[in-house]
Order: structure tokens, then C-alpha cells, then sequence
């Protein structure tokens, strides 16, 4: 029998995959909902043959479990992120599943499990990928008339998207047109910089001024700087914009 562990700080989330597990005939006895309950439990027990784990937790990132102690588990992380670092994982014998997890993706991870069991998995290699930052720009490049200049991306504040176009807004309110569309610049941006929050706007969290309950359990954001002022946040994302944040 396989001896499977759960790392996730979302008690209905982990409660909800180890479910799903047992109708796959795996029993995963065992949930951690944090970086210091899963440190402690691994400095005092053997490594299981399998690990799931959230990458955010309520209390850092899980890498910093298999930094400080070594695991020679197998893992795969969940995550509610899907950004062209995570294809990282996809290249090695470790798969991760997009958050709320689905059977099909769940059962291919298994099957790749399965496949690659008797392999060495080394996790810091696994690790080091995701740090590296993967494919994102530092850059952005922008022209006004006939002038070109290049934008690092920490003096970006954030990009809506308005009459088909994508602007660009520094922290000190300038504005430049960006030419290409939110669908594939946000898969340029790091996900712990920045957040697309609706279908117009992706923030950076110097952006908020300040946040305000709005109606249907949505989320008001008052902008600073540049001309615009307030955005919206979609009630399916309300979720994971208070975890993006720290809220919870």
C-alpha cells in the first residue's frame, strides 16, 4: 500500500483530494496544513512513497519544506497558478495539478507517478526551476511617436486593457501603449508580481490603494497611480486574489 501524504492549507481542498484519492484505491491518512506542521512531522518520520503539495501555504511556499529537510519523495504540487513556469514541472517525473483539481488531471499525475517510481527524483533540481523564474520578461519594451523605451518591470504598477488596447502604467502614472493582448502578456509576468484580477486588469500589489467589499461577494480596488481609478474584481477570482495578497 502506498503511503501518501497531503500538503494544503485548505482544509475542504486537501479534505476534497484525499476523497478522490480513495476512489482511486490510494489512502492519503495523513494531512499538513502548513510549512512548520509539515517540517516537524518530516524531521520525526520516514519519507512517505508520495507527497501532495500546495505551493502556497498559509505560512511561505512548500519548497521551503524540502529545503530544510530532505525528502526523497516523489511529489506533486497543486497549485492555483497556471503560468509558463509550472511547465517546468512538465519536464520532469514530478507533475503538478491546476487548482480546483480535475479526475483526468489527477489520474494522468498518477499515471506518471507510477511510471517513473523507480526513477531519482532530485526535488532540488525541481526547485532551483521554479526560482529561476522561469520564462518571464524583466522588460518591457513600449513606444510613444518616435521614441522607444525600455520599461524594467519593477517600475510597473499595472496593464488594463481598454478599446482592444493594452496599456501600460508605471508607478509614477505614466502611461504607454503595449502591443500585445492580457491573455498572452500574463503569461509573461511572474505570479507572485502580479495578479489578473478580471478580464481588463492585471495589478501589482503597489497598485491597490485600497480594497472594498462590493456587491455578489466581488471586490472593489481603488488604483493608484495613472487615470484609472477603480477596478473590479470577478467573483470567481475573489479567492485567489486574498491568498495572491496574504489574506488568508
Amino acid at each position: 500500500m502506498l503511503n501518501v501524504v497531503i500538503i494544503e492549507d485548505e482544509k475542504p481542498a486537501a479534505r476534497r483530494l484525499q476523497r478522490m484519492l480513495v476512489n482511486e484505491g490510494i489512502h492519503a491518512g495523513l494531512l499538513l496544513h502548513s510549512v512548520a506542521e509539515a517540517l516537524a512531522w518530516f524531521e520525526q518520520h520516514p519519507a512517505p512513497d508520495l507527497i501532495f503539495a500546495d505551493i502556497q501555504l498559509s505560512d511561505g511556499l512548500s519548497f521551503e519544506i524540502f529545503e530544510q529537510v530532505p525528502v526523497k519523495s516523489a511529489i506533486i504540487f497543486t497549485t492555483a497558478y497556471d503560468q509558463y513556469a509550472i511547465r517546468a514541472f512538465k519536464l520532469n517525473s514530478i507533475d503538478y495539478l491546476l487548482k480546483p483539481v480535475k479526475k483526468g488531471d489527477l489520474l494522468f499525475a498518477l499515471d506518471k507517478f507510477y511510471n517513473t517510481i523507480n526513477k531519482n527524483v532530485d526535488i532540488q533540481q525541481l526547485i532551483n526551476k521554479f526560482k529561476s523564474g522561469g520564462n518571464y520578461k524583466k522588460r518591457f519594451g513600449v513606444q510613444y511617436g518616435a521614441h522607444l523605451q525600455s520599461i524594467p518591470v519593477e517600475e510597473i504598477a499595472y496593464f488594463y486593457s481598454q478599446n482592444k488596447t493594452t496599456w501600460l502604467v508605471t508607478h509614477t502614472g505614466e502611461e504607454f501603449i503595449y502591443d500585445q493582448a492580457l491573455e498572452i502578456l500574463e503569461k509573461q509576468l511572474h505570479p507572485e508580481d502580479f495578479f489578473r484580477i478580471n478580464r481588463q486588469y492585471v495589478l501589482t500589489p503597489k497598485a491597490i490603494k485600497d480594497i472594498v467589499q462590493h456587491t455578489n461577494s466581488r471586490l472593489k480596488i481603488l488604483l493608484q497611480p495613472g487615470t484609472q481609478t477603480e477596478a473590479i474584481v470577478a467573483r470567481e477570482r475573489v479567492k485567489d486574489f486574498k491568498s495572491w495578497l496574504g489574506m488568508r
